[in-house]
């Protein structure tokens, strides 16, 4: 199952005769397996379109939503409703073959402030994410731990060496991390070597948080693994085998400590029912500000 209170960044659907959902879940006759809220959808996905927009692709239609035109592509499917999904490639409605044209559009301009706002939250996102994209050179910023780090090339060391420093300037990062390579480096050396001292981090970390939290919760921790998985944060098997996600190193140690203690309670409870959710308060009361995290935060983008 999946944590879908804490999922933006799957597509969000409604529909006109049920509740809105975030959360697509597993397909029919499946049970997935106890997992974390899902990390940002990898960039270069199309933006959502808002009004003004351009003439609609081929397959698409266009409406206007009080002043906005929006375009939305439609799929007859066999359904007893109409559904309508915002995702990262905009606005697609899925109706019943027998419901005729006039009815769909309007039941969009009965939801059209859903709708526009969904479209927002989604171009919104996506601005963040094209912002968030990291250009591999000397004097780059990558955040580790909730902190800017200012990457430095420097040919003199071996490997990669965090410095910190005392009293600088407010708004200006006190850390920085010393790259052993020149600097006519190739980006995408940069990149590999920063991303190799990342994940080396993130196991010494994770470990040390997996260790002081099953402690707390009468756990045992047989094996921990990283992940690179690009629809879960972690998971959990009943055989004591967690896996997390490497990407959350760039949080602070309280959304961490979340993560963490969320998948040891699965060794207690493999679902996510109220009794699974006393097991994390136990172990981590106030959890929720960090949870909230995981839903607004935007990660750099690797590339």
């Amino acid at each position: 199952m999946s944590d879908a209170a804490a999922e933006p960044d799957l597509p969000v659907q409604l529909s006109l005769f049920g509740d809105m959902r975030t959360d697509l879940g597993a397909a029919p006759g499946r049970q997935a397996p106890p997992s974390m809220p899902r990390p940002p959808a990898p960039p270069g996905a199309p933006v959502a379109v808002l009004a003004p927009a351009p003439a609609p692709a081929a397959g698409t239609r266009e409406i206007r939503l009080g002043a906005q035109r929006v375009a939305y592509a439609l799929r007859r499917a066999r359904r007893r409703s109409i559904g309508f999904v915002v995702g990262p490639e905009g606005l697609s409605v899925a109706a019943p073959r027998w419901v005729g044209l006039a009815e769909i559009e309007a039941a969009l301009r009965e939801k059209s402030a859903w709708i526009l706002r969904k479209l927002h939250e989604q171009h919104e996102r996506t601005r963040r994410l094209e912002a968030a994209r990291i250009e591999w050179r000397d004097g780059t910023r990558i955040p580790f731990l909730g902190e800017p780090v200012i990457v430095v090339l420097d040919a003199r060391i071996d490997g990669q060496m965090l410095r910190g420093a005392e009293g600088t300037l407010p708004g200006v990062p006190r850390l920085t991390l010393h790259v052993g390579l020149p600097h006519p480096a190739r980006p995408e050396q940069i990149r590999d070597a920063v991303q190799s001292w990342l994940q080396r981090q993130a196991r010494r970390i994770f470990e040390e948080r997996a260790a002081l939290y099953a402690e707390r919760l009468g756990v045992r921790v047989r094996r921990l693994a990283l992940s690179a998985a690009a629809t879960r944060w972690g998971s959990a098997s009943a055989d004591g085998s967690i896996r997390l996600n490497w990407r959350l190193v760039h949080f602070g140690l309280p959304v961490i400590d979340y993560v963490v203690t969320h998948e040891l309670a699965h060794l207690q409870e493999m679902h996510h029912g109220p009794a699974f959710w006393a097991v994390v308060r136990a172990a981590l009361p106030g959890f929720e500000a960090a949870r909230g995290a995981l839903r607004t935060e935007v990660l750099p983008v690797f590339e």
